[in-house]
């Protein structure tokens, strides 16, 4: 098992672009891999249930099979269990799978009502940055999530850290944000294929800073695959929580200014700037984090 830890941006429009010509990695070159993955769970989704997702992955030749577990951080911040080995195909290696420590209190049953739920295909362009005892994993993911007969597009970055302490990763972000419209998003490409499959989101419970923000992460991303103006409203209104919140995690004016600028922003049609994804960067890197993710 390894434990994955990265940063997840959702990026606006025109970010591709702009992120392929920013200063820290125009110099270099990238790798271009398109990956087909077809997610698995039982038709009642124990899985999803579970917090867990299972995945065949389609990368050139090779056919990967993947488990990860339910993740723990927030403000797109995460760490994931993450157990993932080559199979020979053309389905699941459910042998394989049974021996893994997530599967070892679940019903033998189970594996065997495992289905293709739905699926995802993205190129993803990814660059390596190794400096300073850290090395960095930064993957440009454009494509679309299918279910059901709909579809959803992927358009993120994730900076997943190889090498080194989690600083780094908070630092690129915020320099990438600097000139490019991104923001932290909670919700990985399984839960929102679960969430397309469903046709619901479901908003996670709790109170306090890294709740409030955690909750309007997911609102956000609600948004942006549904087109529901509601959910714009559901941001606004975790983030002017936020604001009022007299927690000593937000114990700097600047970060209630900052909640307050972020609800403010989504009062308006064109919100997701440089301007928004920094303070929400700003104030993701101040949550204590420690919520249960999608």
């Amino acid at each position: 098992m390894a434990n994955e830890i990265e940063l997840k941006l959702a990026l606006g429009a025109e970010a591709p672009e702009a992120l392929r010509s920013h200063p820290r990695l125009a110099g270099l070159a990238p790798t271009l891999t398109r990956l087909g993955n077809t997610y698995y769970d039982t038709p009642e989704g124990d899985l999803e249930r579970a917090r867990m997702a299972l995945r065949l992955r389609r990368a050139g030749d090779r056919l990967l099979q993947t488990l990860k577990t339910r993740g723990q951080g927030g403000g797109g911040l995460s760490t994931r269990g993450e157990w993932e080995w080559e199979v020979p195909g053309p389905g699941l290696d459910l042998s394989g799978l049974a021996t893994l420590p997530p599967m070892a209190e679940r019903d033998p049953v189970l594996l065997e009502r495992l289905e293709p739920r739905f699926a995802t295909d993205f190129v993803r362009e990814a660059w390596w940055l190794e400096e300073e005892g850290m090395t960095l994993e930064v993957a440009l993911d454009l494509g679309e999530i299918r279910a059901g007969g709909n579809a959803v597009p992927i358009r993120e970055l994730e900076l997943e850290l190889k090498a080194g302490e989690p600083v780094a990763l908070w630092s690129l972000a915020e320099e990438l944000a600097d000139t490019i419209p991104m923001r932290p998003s909670d919700t990985s490409k399984a839960a929102r294929g679960g969430a397309l499959l469903g046709g619901s989101w479901t908003m996670p419970e709790g109170s306090g800073p890294a709740a409030w923000l955690h909750h309007a992460s997911m609102a956000l991303d609600a948004l942006a695959d549904t087109g529901q103006g509601a959910w714009r409203d559901e941001a606004r209104r975790a983030f002017q929580r936020l604001a009022e919140t007299g927690d000593d995690a937000l114990d700097d004016e600047a970060l209630h200014d900052d909640a307050r600028a972020l609800a403010e922003a989504l009062g308006t049609e064109n919100w997701l700037t440089p301007a928004f994804g920094r303070r929400m960067l700003r104030l993701a890197r101040r949550m204590p984090g420690g919520v249960d993710l999608a």
